[in-house]
């Protein structure tokens, strides 16, 4: 069961990312409508993200509101990440013929570049241009001619020429394009004969043609051009036959799937316990060369732990545990850096790197609780979390857990009789383990 509505979230955005009243309340209109349909579904098997214009919008306010009127999270996902997904989702849906492929994705504010081979991406980029901002910038009021579209396509290849050299040194086989314009001008074209299949070069200038023709996006009259998708045709074409140009791109198939497709299949991972969010903390461990067993130790006590504190504390969310065991395995990670301040170098590290599967709340959770392993534990650490108070109570177990391990002793932990009542919280330790270990009891 499919339900899509467009609501061109970007349309009007102001340079300093204020989004306009009319769109906010076109989404969240659509999205009321999606939270009816989504009532009863239980919370692990939804997800929601946020792309391009999210990422640049700087109002907290209207967020709250769209996850409160679809009743779920809205993740904040990254250009790389949106990239990751999209490949994801087409991958699946195509025959894995063993050839190396290049994915272009036009959405509204951003345009997602892929080289992969089978499920995997050898090479993602984002760049910043859509087909509803170049609309809004170039054919302001739906004018239409060929200086505007001279400049769109000059744009668009500017935006281009940080990728075209890497993606071109990696070659592919096949081109395939993914979502609203693409498939929009495969359709037209096909409709009006100008191709049989597929999109190439001489079918998008004989489209530029008619569309500077019309003069207007209100006197562009195509078979197979859906309504809705007529005020934005003039940016998307902009950025595809940029994208044929600088890539030298002879032809390309249009393919329905993308990211929600995508995010299908990483969810199903998820459930299935295949997260990739498992593979990327294990890549950045290896990458940093971490001290795994130690991170092992930790991760196990804080485990431990969290069980007894969990209902007590009310930190049961299916991601706490997760994240605990995420902080523990890259708490460390500050110390390729320099072991003086390691926990702010190590947040910083994962604050900006590009972190598959993670959402960017999910990226700005687990530098908190890295960066606040040590040294004293202010609140303030965790104001850009979600919810401080939890964040905070897990960086306590993370603390102790570190604590109990400090020695880096490959003995086991003895088991520890943990209580919370409120923000308190009790510790039993069994006999003698406590005096054995003076500079701990200190």
């Amino acid at each position: 069961d499919r339900l899509r509505e467009r609501v061109a979230l970007a349309e009007g955005m102001g340079d300093d990312g204020t989004l306009a009243p009319e769109a906010k309340e076109r989404a969240l209109v659509a999205l009321s409508r999606f939270g009816e349909r989504l009532k009863g579904m239980p919370p692990e098997s939804i997800r929601a993200v946020g792309t391009n214009t999210f990422r640049k919008a700087h109002d907290e306010d209207f967020r709250h509101r769209a996850e409160s009127n679809l009743g779920t999270r809205i993740d904040v996902i990254a250009g790389r990440e949106e990239a990751r997904l999209i490949y994801l989702g087409v991958s699946h849906d195509i025959e894995d013929d063993g050839e190396r492929r290049l994915l272009v994705d036009i959405g509204g504010g951003s345009t997602e570049y892929i080289v992969g081979e089978g499920f995997e991406t050898v090479a993602t980029d984002s760049l910043h241009m859509g087909c509803v901002s170049y609309t809004d910038r170039f054919f302001a009021g739906g004018k239409i001619s060929k200086r505007r579209f001279d400049e769109a396509q000059t744009a668009a290849s500017l935006e281009l020429h940080s990728l075209e050299s890497r993606f071109q040194a990696l070659g592919w086989e096949r081109a395939i394009g993914s979502s609203g314009t693409i498939t929009s001008v495969q359709a037209i074209l096909e409709a009006q004969g100008w191709t049989k299949h597929d999109i190439t070069m001489k079918g998008l200038l004989k489209l530029r043609n008619h569309l500077v023709d019309a003069g207007h996006v209100d006197s562009v009259r195509l078979e197979g051009l859906q309504p809705e998708r007529r005020a934005v045709l003039p940016g998307g074409v902009a950025i595809l036959l940029a994208t044929f140009e600088r890539l030298g791109i002879e032809r390309m198939t249009a393919t329905t799937s993308a990211l929600r497709e995508g995010l299908l299949h990483d969810l199903l991972g998820r459930i299935h316990h295949d997260d990739v969010r498992d593979d990327t903390v294990r890549r950045m461990a290896d990458r940093y060369r971490l001290d795994t067993e130690q991170a092992s130790r930790v991760e196990s006590t804080a485990l431990a732990l969290y069980r007894k504190a969990k209902t007590g504390w009310e930190i049961n969310e299916p991601d706490h545990p997760k994240m605990l065991r995420w902080a523990a395995r890259l708490h460390e990670i500050g110390k390729s850096v320099a072991y003086s301040g390691h926990h702010k170098h190590g947040a910083y590290l994962i604050y900006h790197s590009d972190m598959p599967g993670f959402s960017r709340q999910d990226q700005i959770y687990l530098a908190s609780l890295v960066g606040a392993h040590r040294r004293k534990l202010r609140p303030e650490l965790f104001r850009t979390t979600e919810d401080g108070r939890r964040a905070r109570r897990l960086c306590v177990i993370l603390r102790l857990a570190i604590l109990f391990n400090r020695n880096r002793d490959r003995r086991e932990v003895p088991g520890v009789n943990l209580r919370v009542d409120g923000d308190r919280l009790e510790l039993k330790f069994p006999k003698k383990w406590l005096a054995d270990r003076p500079l701990m009891e200190a």
